[in-house]
């Protein structure tokens, strides 16, 4: 088959004919240096194609690559679901090159996470073993979280949740404890975090409801019946007691 013209496409080479075309990579081009070739047999041409087969596969993954970073997983699952007969060849070579590094991925996608959401570290860590990630790097990747950020998070989020929610005292911490280790922080980080905002914001939910009552009732009728609310709210006897021993 004679070689009438080679012509650039994008990322591909056109190789027009005497009859036809066929389209092809430039690592093709130059393996077979096809810019200088006038001819092209018919062995050299079913070469080219299944060569093709290769680079159609390869090049998809690094336009996906591109976007961002994936785990090996992903990178096998993709090909897997292309048909690709070269997936070995291909996750080789670009491990070869840096493109595919479960290391660099686990710290990328633990940055994106810490960064630009609230997820906890067990969180990361679980979708993180979804992809596959070994066990070693995940530990590596999650041990340099910065705990001030963890705790900024667990704050902010604790905050929010108290503006928003009706319960308060006991029964609202204990619902931050399962929404919080839900979001993947540990019981150990959540009992700080709630630690610290014990004495402020649950003190002021007390003297929301004591204000209240104070234009109802007072002296001991009003001790009744702030400890009555404030039981059924959730506070512990201690928080109660503590709270009228201060205040009233």
């Amino acid at each position: 088959m004679e070689v009438k013209k080679i012509v650039k496409k994008g990322i591909k080479y056109r190789i027009l004919l005497e009859v036809g075309s066929i389209d092809t990579y430039e690592e093709i081009i130059l393996k077979y240096n096809l810019l200088y070739k006038k001819d092209i047999s018919e062995d050299l041409f079913n070469d080219i194609l299944k060569e093709n087969i290769y680079y159609d596969s390869y090049y998809k993954v690094l336009n996906l690559l591109n976007k961002k970073l994936r785990s090996r997983y992903e990178i096998e699952n993709y090909l897997k679901k292309q048909d690709c007969p070269n997936i070995d060849k291909i996750i080789n070579k670009l491990e070869s090159i840096g493109l595919i590094n479960d290391a660099k991925f686990a710290q990328a996608y633990t940055n994106d996470k810490i960064n630009l959401s609230l997820d906890g570290p067990e969180k990361i860590r679980h979708n993180l073993e979804k992809l596959k990630v070994d066990s070693d790097i995940i530990d590596n990747v999650i041990s340099k979280i910065d705990e001030n950020i963890i705790n900024e998070h667990l704050q902010k989020l604790i905050s929010k949740k108290i503006k928003t929610s009706k319960y308060t005292g006991n029964v609202l911490k204990n619902k931050l404890k399962v929404y919080l280790v839900n979001l993947g922080y540990s019981y150990n980080d959540v009992n700080k975090a709630l630690e610290n905002i014990k004495g402020n914001d649950l003190s002021s939910e007390m003297l929301k409801i004591y204000n209240k009552l104070k234009l109802k009732y007072e002296g001991d009728t009003l001790k009744l019946k702030l400890k009555q609310k404030l039981y059924s709210k959730g506070f512990s006897v201690d928080e109660i007691n503590n709270f009228i021993d201060n205040n009233l």
